[in-house]
C-alpha cells in the first residue's frame, strides 16, 4: 500500500531530495514550501517519472498558524499522511547584539513552532491508527552552544530534546520519531545564513543534500531516534559530553568565527 509523505522545505536541498527518494519507492507526496512554482515543477517531475500523486501546498511555514492551515487543507483532501518530514529550516550568522530580531523571531518560529504544532497535530492521528513516522530534521549543531549562532544552535537543541522526548512517549504506540543530525552539508544553507567565510565551512568539502537525504531517510524507516550523518559527526557530537562546557564554547566559537 502506498505511504503518503508530507516534506516541508521541498523545493530545494536536502527536502528536495527526500522527496525523489520516497517518489522513488513509490510513494505519494505532499510538498509545502514558499515557492509554489519550484514545488509545482517538482510535481510534474516526480509524476511523470514515478507515476505517483503530488499535492502541492504555497505556504510561509514562519507566519503564524501556518501549520494549522496546512493540516486542516490535508484533511478537506482526505489526505492520510504516513510519513511526516520536518524538513523547512533556515539559520542566521553573527554576534546576537548585530543581528536583526526580525529574522530571529521567524528562525524560531519556523525552527520550532511550526515544527512542534506539525508534530503535535499529525502524530496525534497517527497514534490513533497506531502507525506512521516522523523525522525531525535538527543538526550537529544541536549538541553544543553556537557563538555567532546562538539562536540557531538553540533552535536545533530544541529540535533534538523535543524529539528525543516524544520518541519514547510513543514508543509502543507503533510509531516511530527521528532527528536527523547532519553536519554542514552542501545545500544552499550556508548562503542563506551568510556563514560562507567561517571556517566550519570555507574550504571543506561537505556531504551533499542526496547523501544526507538517502541516510535520513533510511534512519527513519529504520525507526532511530538519533540519527548523525557522518561518521567525524558522530564522535564529535557524542565527545562533547566528556569536556568541560568552557571548552566547547571556546572550540565552537573558533570554529565558527571566520
Amino acid at each position: 500500500m502506498k505511504k503518503t509523505a508530507l516534506i516541508t522545505g521541498a523545493s530545494s536541498g536536502i527536502g528536495l531530495e527526500l522527496a525523489k527518494i520516497h517518489a522513488s519507492k513509490g510513494g505519494d507526496l505532499v510538498l509545502v514550501a514558499r515557492n509554489k512554482i519550484k514545488l509545482d515543477e517538482l510535481k510534474t517531475q516526480l509524476e511523470n517519472k514515478y507515476k505517483i500523486k503530488v499535492y502541492t501546498i504555497g505556504k510561509d511555514l514562519s507566519a503564524q498558524n501556518a501549520a494549522q492551515e496546512v493540516y486542516e487543507e490535508t484533511s478537506k483532501e482526505n489526505i492520510q499522511i504516513d510519513y511526516l518530514i520536518n524538513n523547512a529550516g533556515f539559520g542566521g550568522y553573527g554576534l546576537f547584539t548585530a543581528t536583526g530580531w526580525g529574522k530571529e523571531l521567524q528562525m524560531i518560529n519556523l525552527n520550532i513552532t511550526t515544527l512542534t504544532l506539525f508534530t503535535k497535530l499529525y502524530l496525534q492521528d497517527m497514534v490513533k491508527r497506531k502507525a506512521g513516522k516522523i523525522m525531525n530534521v535538527a543538526s550537529t549543531a544541536a549538541f553544543q552552544p553556537g557563538p555567532t549562532m546562538a539562536v540557531y544552535c538553540a533552535t536545533k537543541a530544541y529540535v533534538l530534546s523535543f524529539t528525543e522526548a516524544i520518541s519514547n512517549e510513543v514508543a509502543n504506540l507503533g510509531v516511530t520519531v527521528t532527528a536527523l543530525c547532519p553536519g554542514a552539508t552542501e545545500s544552499g544553507f550556508q548562503e542563506a545564513a551568510s556563514m560562507e567565510e567561517s571556517k566550519v565551512v570555507k574550504g571543506r568539502k561537505m556531504p551533499t543534500s542526496k547523501e544526507v537525504a538517502e541516510y535520513g531517510y533510511a534512519s527513519m524507516m529504520k525507526g532511530k531516534t538519533v540519527a548523525i550523518q557522518g561518521f567525524m559527526n558522530y564522535i564529535m557530537a557524542n565527545s562533547i559530553r566528556f569536556v568541560p562546557r568552557a571548552l566547547v564554547l571556546k572550540v565552537a566559537r573558533k570554529i565558527l568565527d571566520k
